[in-house]
C-alpha cells in the first residue's frame, strides 16, 4: 500500500503520520467513498489501509463539508466511525487513527507533545476561510491545557501555488491581496501558514510536494478534472504495547 510518512515524527513523537498515495499498480489506491467504483474494491482497500496500521486499529472519519467543524473523540472504538458534516478530528486516546481525505486540499496535522494529544484537519480555500485551523488549534488548547507556542503544526501534501489558479472571490475570502483583473495563484499552504503563526504556533512545517504536479504519485481533484480518486492522511497515537 503506497503511503509517505512525516519525516521524524515517529521517532521524536512517537505518532503514526503521513498520507496514502496513488500507487503504481494497475487499479490505484483511491479511497474514496462516494465514487460509483464497486464496493468491495473500495472496502478492500480500506481493509488495507487498516491492516498496514496494526498499533492503530480504530479508525475514525467523516463526511467533509469544507467547513470548520472540529469534532472531539474520546475514544477507539472497533474498526470504523463515519460522522456527518465535519473537516476535523482530535483525540488524546491511543489506538484511534484519525483520517480525512484529500486530492488537493492541504491536511493539517496538529499535536501538543508534552500531553500527547492530536489533531487532523482538511483545509481547502473554504475552510481555510472559515478558520478551521483556528478552531482545532482552540480545540488542541483546550484538551490539552499546552499554548498555542507548545504546538506542532505540519502542512501536508496538496496542490502547491503554480499549479491553483484561482478568481477573486477565492482569493478574497483567505484574506489574499488580489490586483489587477486575475486569475491568480494561490499557495493555501502559506495562507495557513501564515495564519497558524498569527495564532502563536511557532513550530510549522510543510511538504514541498504538489498533488497537481505529481500525477504518478498523487490524486488531484484539479488536475482531473474532479475526475480523480482521494488519498487519506491519517494521525494517530499507537496503542501501548502489551
Amino acid at each position: 500500500m503506497p503511503r509517505w510518512e512525516i519525516p521524524e515524527w515517529r521517532e521524536r513523537y512517537g505518532v503514526v503520520a503521513g498520507i496514502t498515495g496513488r500507487g503504481s499498480g494497475p487499479e490505484p489506491f483511491d479511497l474514496g467513498l462516494w465514487t460509483t467504483a464497486p464496493v468491495g474494491e473500495v472496502m478492500a482497500r480500506w481493509r488495507a489501509l487498516r491492516a498496514s496500521m496494526p498499533e492503530c486499529p480504530a479508525q475514525v472519519l467523516a463526511h467533509q463539508v469544507h467547513g470548520d467543524r472540529v469534532l472531539w473523540h474520546t475514544g477507539p472504538t472497533a474498526g470504523w466511525s463515519i460522522h456527518d458534516d465535519a473537516d476535523g478530528h482530535a483525540t488524546a486516546a491511543r489506538g484511534l487513527l484519525l483520517l480525512v481525505t484529500v486530492a488537493d486540499c492541504v491536511p493539517v496535522y496538529l499535536l501538543a507533545p508534552r500531553s500527547r494529544t492530536i489533531a487532523l484537519l482538511h483545509a481547502g480555500w473554504r475552510g481555510t476561510a472559515a478558520g478551521i485551523l483556528a478552531r482545532g488549534v482552540a480545540l488542541l488548547q483546550a484538551q490539552s491545557g499546552e499554548g498555542p507556542d507548545q504546538l506542532v503544526l505540519h502542512l501536508g501534501v496538496s496542490i502547491s501555488g503554480p499549479c491553483y489558479e484561482v478568481g477573486a472571490e477565492v482569493m478574497a475570502g483567505v484574506g489574499e491581496a488580489h490586483p489587477g483583473t486575475g486569475p491568480w495563484h494561490l499557495d493555501i499552504r502559506e495562507v495557513l501558514a501564515r495564519q497558524a503563526a498569527e495564532l502563536g504556533v511557532k513550530e510549522v512545517t510543510r511538504s514541498g510536494r504538489c498533488a497537481a504536479r505529481e500525477a504518478g504519485d498523487f490524486f488531484s481533484h484539479r488536475r482531473s478534472g474532479g475526475r480523480d480518486g482521494r488519498m487519506v492522511a491519517y494521525l494517530g497515537l499507537p496503542e501501548v504495547a502489551g
